[in-house]
């Protein structure tokens, strides 16, 4: 009787015959658990409940893999606040370039850095699955060339001619093995987890650390470096005024140029450490998954065909479009901020310390606009955050020069740029869930979305940065001058007050025309779960088929 009724739940269930059996490596134990197991009513429903439970918690990431995740998005930022806020002055005042030179460097190097982003985007996307995914590799093999130009960048040769070749050079270097890091990370996004919720929980890590990572960059750059000033040459009209005299002497002799130059070394040694020590931890505390419904979604098209169509993709371009003239403002402040303070507002000892505040900030308001965001939707916060950051602008320029009043602008100002650095990466993978429910039968593009954004706007700011210094050179900025003429102090006037603002708006105004609001989301990420849950290479369906294999 009990061998009639094994037969009989093998033929149910499509167990294999015995010879088949014999032909396999399953354990006895094991196969006479499964058996006994079949003889039980209640099998398919304790099953069936295992694979709901495994279908609701398949995606969730924990607290430690969003980190791990997370810190893996300092180095660009802490290598990109450095070179932003100092990169400028350094070319100026420490390797003794003239403006025109430096505006050279600055342009080329950004306009490079925004060209290689789609070509390290169509190598990403046509990278092949490795032991540890698809993106991983190029994060872990930029690393140490990254290490090694990032130093020289910042180190002075000792050579009369070819100092403007020689930091070209490296920068360039520098910024594409940068891109190699940071559009397969910046993609990585996507391949965390397949649920928008939770990519959204990982970005606001990853929006923290960063901003972190600012800074980190802001406090290591400018505490090392604020401490031994490039000593400024006085005109020779200042040296005729005894007062003068004494106070330039006393800053000319209170260091030396070359201690200024080991200081930017040690800087760049000590940021160098911590981008090894971030790249491990992403390597080591991520899992990169694969994207079943893009693989069984329909036959990969070709990275150009890829590109056409993700750059006729409506809400793609409006979202960019509004991001660059946002993001256009905010760097133009950055890359001017420093000598803003240092010659106009009169604090050349202070500078470092008043853009520590204004990142101390963004870092703390970094949670606030998360839940902002989360409470009443991703465009009003762009449109409160971002807006916010428009009367500090104003009155850093109509006020009278005040140290302690200056700190409180850029206290305030900071929670602005958190908005600034959280939301567009929050709601690019918004886009990209909404391109992939409109072309079903064309996966893998998620590089194209996020090297053509950074390409954007990096090309228009390095096209800033030209024409700022390019300003500074024709209104006539003294190379390491104890002060500027008044026309050097309008035009940074301009560069951090009335043109971010005229941007900002700009930017606010496009962002009328980004159709993918709360209702939309949640409709595309409803029919995104619907479309995961029917493919036939579905974490549900391969669970299902483990739990009875």
């Amino acid at each position: 009787m009990a061998i009639q009724k094994l037969e009989t739940a093998k033929k149910e269930v499509h167990l294999p015959s015995e010879s088949m059996f014999s032909n396999t490596m399953v354990d006895e134990e094991e196969e006479r658990t499964y058996v006994t197991g079949l003889l039980k009513d209640n099998v398919s429903e304790t099953q069936k409940g295992k694979v709901i439970q495994r279908k609701k918690t398949g995606q969730k990431l924990s607290i430690c893999n969003k980190i791990c995740y997370a810190v893996g998005g300092a180095p660009y930022q802490i290598t990109g606040c450095a070179i932003g806020f100092f990169l400028q002055i350094y070319l100026l005042d420490v390797a003794q370039l003239d403006p025109f030179s430096a505006s050279i460097i600055l342009f080329v190097g950004r306009a490079w850095d925004a060209l290689t982003d789609p070509i390290v985007g169509f190598f990403v996307t046509k990278s092949q699955w490795t032991r540890v995914g698809r993106l991983l590799p190029w994060i872990v093999f930029s690393t140490p060339f990254a290490v090694a130009c990032y130093c020289l960048m910042w180190y002075v040769p000792e050579i009369s001619t070819g100092k403007v070749f020689w930091y070209l050079v490296f920068y360039c270097f520098f910024q594409t093995l940068m891109t190699c890091f940071h559009v397969p990370y910046s993609a990585l996004t996507m391949f965390i987890s397949t649920d928008q919720t939770e990519r959204d929980s990982a970005t606001a890590y990853r929006m923290t650390v960063e901003v972190l990572g600012t800074v980190l960059g802001t406090a290591v750059q400018g505490q090392i470096v604020g401490r031994t000033n490039a000593p400024c040459i006085p005109t020779p009209d200042e040296l005729l005024n005894s007062s003068t005299t004494q106070e330039v002497n006393v800053e000319l002799y209170h260091t030396s140029l070359a201690d200024t130059r080991k200081a930017y070394m040690i800087a760049a040694a000590a940021i160098t450490g911590i981008y090894v020590i971030c790249a491990a931890v992403l390597y080591f505390g991520v899992r990169e998954q694969k994207d079943f419904s893009s693989s069984h979604s329909g036959k990969p098209v070709s990275f150009f065909q890829g590109l056409k169509m993700v750059m006729t993709h409506g809400p793609y371009i409006k979202l960019i479009l509004a991001f660059l003239f946002t993001s256009l403002a905010f760097m133009l402040l950055e890359g001017n901020f420093a000598l803003f303070c240092s010659y106009t507002l009169g604090f050349r000892n202070d500078f470092q310390n008043v853009l520590l505040v204004i990142m101390i900030t963004a870092t703390l308001t970094i949670p606030l606009w998360q839940w902002f965001l989360m409470k009443f939707g991703k465009k009003t916060a762009v449109y409160v955050g971002i807006s916010f950051a428009i009367p500090f602008l104003i009155l850093i320029v109509v006020l009278e020069s005040n140290l302690i009043l200056t700190y409180i602008i850029a206290a305030a100002a900071g929670a602005s740029v958190a908005n600034a650095f959280l939301l567009p990466w929050s709601m690019l993978p918004d886009v990209v869930d909404d391109f992939k429910l409109k072309n079903q039968g064309s996966p893998g593009h998620e590089a194209i979305f996020y090297s053509f954004y950074v390409f954007f706007t990096k090309f228009a700011s390095g096209i800033s940065l030209g024409i700022s210094t390019l300003s500074l050179h024709f209104a006539g900025y003294r190379t390491r001058g104890c002060s500027q003429p008044k026309e050097v102090d309008l035009t940074l006037s301009m560069l951090v007050s009335p043109a971010p603002i005229v941007l900002i708006l700009l930017g606010l105004f496009l962002f009328k025309l980004y159709p993918i609001d709360e209702q939309i989301r949640k409709k595309n990420k409803k029919a995104l779960e619907d479309l995961r849950e029917s493919e036939p290479g579905s974490e549900t369906e391969s669970t299902e088929h483990g739990s009875i294999v």
